[in-house]
């Protein structure tokens, strides 16, 4: 396994590196920073007056973010430009190698010096993976959202904690607030009822400080998802979008509500049962996958819950290596492969291939067809798991049909433990 990871690793710091001139503008990994400096600029225009819906920030960007999530940007703001970028790549780095770690610590694991050493080499991996390349290119802060998340589900079910990094997450960027209905689904009331108190808290807590600008976006701006960018948008990876990318036309949201209301329900009855056949991050990770997936309008970066993804397809396949192949095929079809217009014109991701291409319906919608993957291989496990219990009574299978966590044990020298 360290072979195979530090290869994957290597190769995937020579892609980021090598596919596109790293200081090419719009392009280059080291040319980046939009998201971040709109952060920047939001953190600024509240700390001096300015108004932060009304307005365009920087770059004639529109602010889409909570509030409260300007508050938290406030330490970026303190960072000299000149260092930002450098500063908040590094931040966005190892966050991401602590989501791997949680990771493993969620599969059971004990953090040795072998499993981080793993972890960095798996790291380096993931970063050409295209949700956590144009995090790193953007600065984008979704990284550091999931790793709040999974910090919650990794703790203990009875913690007093588990739920407080769903709140902040969610205070931030609306999308966590999917995993308070997944809280909810697992009989976790307690977990759910802090992840609303805190959430409910950042809003207070903005409203005393900023109450113009909370007005302004709870009355007003939360309802204008055009602020964002059309249905049909090539980057929009959801259903929404998938229904637009092949209509050629917006959405109706009637449509859109019922798809996602449907595709949720599955998604939080699935996790559910994952979670009771003690396969906790397979659970969370189905259920972020879930919320980019029903949200109205998902950016390829807010599928960095490909990173959790990857451990899991990597620790299964430690002891069963035709897993490799799964994780060989989310590596391929998650790529951050760019393709040149011209010498100075590049696009990163599949889904932004050409559209002449006749494999565009499919390149278009690439990252839902991940998902659809993924939700539809574990329905079918449950399924079949169901009809084994009705069929017979002497072998009872594991709730989910997968193997449970002290059956698949991983080799000795990660040195696991119970995942309970």
């Amino acid at each position: 396994m360290t072979a195979v990871l530090g290869v994957v690793a290597v190769l995937s710091v020579l892609l980021v590196l090598t596919t596109v001139d790293p200081r090419l503008d719009g392009a280059g990994i080291l040319a980046g920073g939009a998201d971040l400096h709109v952060y920047r600029d939001g953190a600024f225009r509240v700390t001096h007056g300015y108004p932060l819906y009304t307005e365009t920030v920087l770059f004639g960007l529109l602010y889409t973010y909570t509030p409260f999530s300007t508050l938290a940007f406030i330490p970026i703001e303190l960072i000299p430009w000149g260092a930002v970028n450098h500063v908040w790549m590094a931040l966005n780095l190892a966050a991401l190698l602590g989501c791997v770690l949680l990771c493993w610590k969620m599969l059971g694991y004990r953090a040795t010096p072998r499993l981080v050493a793993l972890s960095v080499l798996l790291t380096g991996a993931c970063t050409f993976l295209e949700p956590v390349r144009t995090t790193l290119f953007y600065g984008q802060i979704n990284v550091i959202l999931m790793l709040l998340v999974l910090w919650d589900f990794s703790r203990d079910d009875r913690s007093r904690l588990r739920g407080v990094g769903v709140g902040l997450a969610a205070g931030i960027k609306l999308t966590p607030l999917y995993f308070v209905a997944v809280f909810l689904a697992l009989r976790q009331w307690r977990a759910a009822a802090t992840a609303g108190a805190v959430f409910a808290a950042t809003i207070v807590g903005a409203w005393l400080v900023l109450p113009v600008d909370s007005r302004q976006y709870w009355t007003s701006t939360f309802f204008q998802s055009t602020r964002i960018a059309d249905d049909t948008h090539p980057s929009n990876q959801s259903i929404r979008g998938v229904v637009a990318h092949i209509t050629g036309t917006p959405t109706p949201v009637w449509l859109w509500i019922l798809l996602a209301a449907v595709v949720a329900a599955l998604g939080l009855w699935l996790t559910a049962r994952l979670s009771a056949a003690g396969e906790h991050l397979l659970a969370v990770t189905l259920s972020g996958l879930t919320a980019a997936a029903v949200s109205p309008f998902s950016w390829s970066h807010h599928w960095v819950w490909f990173v959790p993804l990857a451990v899991y397809l990597v620790h299964r396949a430690s002891t069963q290596p035709r897993w490799w192949i799964a994780a060989g095929a989310l590596y391929v079809v998650a790529g951050a492969w760019a393709y040149h217009w011209d010498d100075t014109n590049v696009v990163i991701g599949l889904f932004l291939y050409p559209p002449a291409w006749p494999v565009t319906k499919i390149l278009v919608n690439i990252h839902v067809v991940v998902f659809a993957s993924v939700l539809g291989s574990v329905l079918v496990r449950e399924l079949r798991a169901i009809r084994t219990t009705r069929s017979s009574s002497s072998v009872p299978a594991t709730p989910s049909g997968l193997p449970s966590a002290p059956t698949t044990v991983p080799p000795a020298d990660y040195r696991p433990v119970s995942a309970s």
